[in-house]
């Protein structure tokens, strides 16, 4: 494994970077997306709650894989040529949402019905109670599910690998077959995820603790 940071370092740094890059933009996107969904799939609206449940219901059971395919291949044949990575972060950002998304839900539903209805007596708008109100506590609730969605988006963003993404599963794959040393390879592969979510993990924990004080 040693030899093979030494030898590869340039690709492997080069994977780590795509990776952290992809994890961290759909990151940001897939807990902003997945927010707005879990919101309409609690509105009083039918309309608003139907559309939350069915974009869960849609992305949260087709396979990662599918989606970020139908970004590589479908897209740029019929709307716009995307790159590899593009079409990776799209779809993992699509998927995760939709977990984000129940796992948000359950953290707005889990807090007290009387917090909406006071903050509405008291002239709140629905979406202003939601913002200043509502969703802080949900959030508070449900970090440690948050934490494991974020760990398995970090994983999941292997997908990269399917569609030229030039990700550390990419890199791995091309280091593996040029030096024919799979396993001292993906040793080190494992390593460099290792180093991705490690931190996150003990991030969520600590933010948890701070949290629960």
């Amino acid at each position: 494994m040693i030899h093979i940071f030494a030898t590869e370092w340039q690709p492997l740094l080069q994977g780590f970077g795509q990776t952290l890059l992809c994890s961290i933009i759909a990151l940001f996107f897939s807990l902003i997306i997945g927010t707005v969904f879990a919101i309409f799939e609690i509105m009083p609206n039918k309309i608003m709650r139907v559309i939350g449940n069915v974009y869960v219901e849609i992305f949260r059971n087709i396979p990662l894989l599918v989606i970020t395919m139908f970004f590589f291949v479908v897209i740029p044949m019929y709307v716009v040529k995307i790159s590899g990575f593009a079409a990776g972060t799209i779809g993992l950002t699509i998927y995760t949402s939709a977990f984000i998304a129940e796992t948000v839900r359950a953290g707005i539903q889990s807090v007290d019905d009387g917090q909406m209805e006071g903050a509405q007596s008291n002239g709140l708008t629905f979406w202003q109670a939601m913002r200043h109100i509502i969703l802080p506590q949900a959030f508070k609730i449900v970090i440690p599910p948050l934490g494991n969605q974020f760990i398995n988006l970090v994983k999941n963003s292997s997908v990269l690998a399917f569609v030229a993404g030039f990700d550390l599963m990419y890199q791995g794959n091309m280091i593996a077959n040029d030096t024919l040393q799979t396993m001292s390879t993906f040793f080190a592969v494992g390593v460099l995820y290792l180093i991705i979510t490690m931190p996150l993990s003990y991030y969520m924990r600590h933010l948890e603790k701070k949290l629960a004080a």
